[in-house]
């Protein structure tokens, strides 16, 4: 990346095109319909937890879930009881997760409220305000809750699904080469704070954070130069968000949802035949022509 004083005024003014509360359709306005902290923080690991397809089907999977939890989701979780409460998820799916499987996250969710009195408190378990980003945490937050019990929920036989495939999706590992794109998620939405981003939490340092990579930053970073990697991954997470952190050292993540959504909205030039004539980063970044044509349909964060 050719950092110049360019193209940080113009991903400024981006950034502040976003910053308003209904920019853009997104799964964090129905994390904000709730006003006390520990239910957004519920909420808001529900909501990021879901953020895979297409958009529209991200909302109403999520508001289905919200809905089943009532007015306090978080007293709800603090009471939940898998036998007596999983069958309101019952029939619950988005793509291949399955009711079991909100009920398995669910259950994890009020063991670490037992446990720490918060998701906040334990996540800062294994954090280390030392570290350059919040990777090493994750990878403590992620084993440390699938260590939970999750016997209550899943058979013997689906005990392994549960730690793969079920509620293990929900928990991935920088360390295992993933993007943790939703873990991500979830902590710009808990740790930042602006017209966008709610500030829950106080124990993580926003310059810590890593950028939450889906194909449309992807394809934003790479016009930009802000990664010359092709495999996503933990990897090119990383190294986008240090070329932002080059920009700004103590909120290097603050630029995401207007990338985001700026690739969303198929403004951006990257491998399509318009190059980019209808981009905002027009002239900072090297857009390539579409070989075979993309698909338009809207999509949450992948």
């Amino acid at each position: 990346m050719i950092l110049t004083t360019d193209l940080k005024s113009t991903l400024d003014r981006l950034y502040g095109q976003f910053n308003y509360p209904d920019s853009a359709t997104d799964p964090i306005q129905i994390v904000r319909r709730f006003d006390r902290p520990d239910d957004r923080e519920v909420v808001g690991f529900c909501a990021a937890a879901l953020a895979f397809g297409r958009v529209t089907s991200v909302i109403q999977s999520i508001d289905r879930v919200v809905s089943a939890m009532g007015g306090r989701p978080a007293d709800f979780v603090r009471r939940f009881d898998p036998k007596r409460d999983g069958a309101l998820f019952e029939t619950f799916v988005h793509r291949w997760t399955r009711g079991v499987d909100i009920v398995a996250l669910l259950w994890l969710l009020r063991q670490m409220f037992d446990r720490a009195g918060s998701i906040e408190a334990f996540f800062v378990e294994g954090y280390d305000s030392t570290r350059e980003d919040v990777g090493h945490a994750i990878d403590s937050f992620s084993s440390r809750a699938l260590s939970l019990d999750l016997r209550s929920v899943y058979t013997r036989a689906g005990l392994a699904r549960g730690r793969t495939r079920g509620v293990g999706f929900f928990f991935p590992r920088p360390s295992n080469g993933s993007a943790c794109k939703r873990l991500n998620l979830f902590l710009r939405w808990m740790v930042r704070h602006d017209a966008l981003d709610l500030g829950v939490w106080s124990r993580v340092s926003s310059a810590s954070l890593v950028v939450p990579l889906d194909t449309h930053v992807i394809r934003v970073g790479r016009c930009l130069r802000l990664t010359r990697r092709k495999s996503p991954g933990w990897p090119m997470a990383r190294d986008i968000t240090v070329s932002l952190r080059r920009i700004d050292p103590q909120d290097p993540v603050r630029y995401d949802f207007a990338l985001c959504h700026l690739g969303m909205m198929s403004a951006c030039g990257f491998s399509r035949a318009q190059r980019d004539s209808q981009c905002p980063l027009r002239g900072l970044c090297q857009p390539r022509v579409r070989t075979r044509p993309l698909s338009r349909r809207p999509s949450a964060r992948r």
